[in-house]
């Protein structure tokens, strides 16, 4: 038995819980979930799997789930709870609250309401990713989840590509393949890259190759797990519009027009996208 029984201030309690492996557990995060007067959980099977594997006994408290769908009402009996002076504590299913979670709200009514918000923190996908990608880790953005539509999906990593810093994503086993593909798209095949699967988990895997490379690992070859996606930043180079205009009238004399955009697009380190709407724009002229 590895907690024991501490007084909790009244409030707001996030805890981190395992991605993977149980005991990524923290001894803190142990004493929080013994103690505090109230359990909320994303999924409460897996907190109460989680206390059971720890011996942290319910004692008579019932967890109450707290997640996307649970509305507006569960929160305010959280908080009500809070101002009666007790001690709330929230766990998301894995990893640490509010990291593509739904304790953000929580937490946010909490303060609103004047209640103080405190965490046991923990694992989290995010930074073991980061850390076994082999990328720069100075600076970087997390983009969570990437729209499941094609157009959308594009959108938003245009919108990202020259961020200065690596980007880590979240995605679903059903979609990383297209998600990789856009990213070789948009992004360009040779940035590097590495896909982080089942981390802490018995069947770990971690690819490190660029993104087209990456892309076309998939193919035929779908992948299972919790997967988190993380791609090296731009190398921005300051390229005159002139140069790529020129490069792609060359271009287009011998290839179509989309094999041109391509082409230069390879050759310029740019978004296809973006090369060859230069290219229609030329070709109309």
């Amino acid at each position: 038995m590895n907690h024991r029984k501490v007084q909790l201030a009244p409030g707001l309690h996030f805890v981190a819980t395992p991605i993977g492996t149980a005991r990524d557990i923290t001894l803190r995060a142990l004493d929080t979930l013994a103690s505090a007067d109230v359990l909320a959980a994303e999924d409460t099977r897996s907190l109460r799997h989680l206390m059971d594997i720890h011996g942290v006994p319910l004692e008579g408290r019932r967890v109450i789930a707290y997640h996307d769908h649970s509305g507006e009402g569960v929160r305010a009996r959280l908080v009500e709870a809070m101002a009666e002076g007790r001690s709330v504590a929230y766990a998301s299913e894995a990893g640490m609250p509010l990291i593509a979670d739904p304790g953000f709200d929580l937490a946010r009514a909490a303060a609103a309401a004047g209640h103080p918000v405190t965490a046991a923190p923990g694992a989290t996908a995010l930074t073991t990713a980061l850390a076994l990608a082999g990328l720069p880790t100075d600076a970087f953005f997390f983009g969570g989840f990437l729209p499941p539509a094609r157009a959308a999906r594009r959108t938003r990593l245009e919108e990202l590509a020259q961020i200065p810093g690596t980007l880590v994503f979240y995605e679903s086993p059903q979609r990383v393949a297209a998600a990789l593909a856009d990213m070789a798209e948009v992004l360009g095949e040779e940035r590097p890259a590495a896909l982080c699967r089942e981390l802490t988990k018995k069947f770990e895997e971690v690819r490190r190759l660029p993104l087209g490379e990456l892309a076309r690992s998939l193919e035929g070859a779908p992948v299972k797990g919790e997967i988190v996606l993380v791609v090296d930043r731009g190398r921005s180079v300051k390229i005159r519009e002139s140069d790529v205009e020129a490069d792609l009238i060359e271009a287009m004399k011998g290839n179509s027009l989309r094999d041109a955009a391509d082409l230069v697009a390879r050759l310029h380190d740019l978004p296809r996208r973006k090369v060859y709407q230069m290219a229609l724009t030329l070709g109309k002229g």
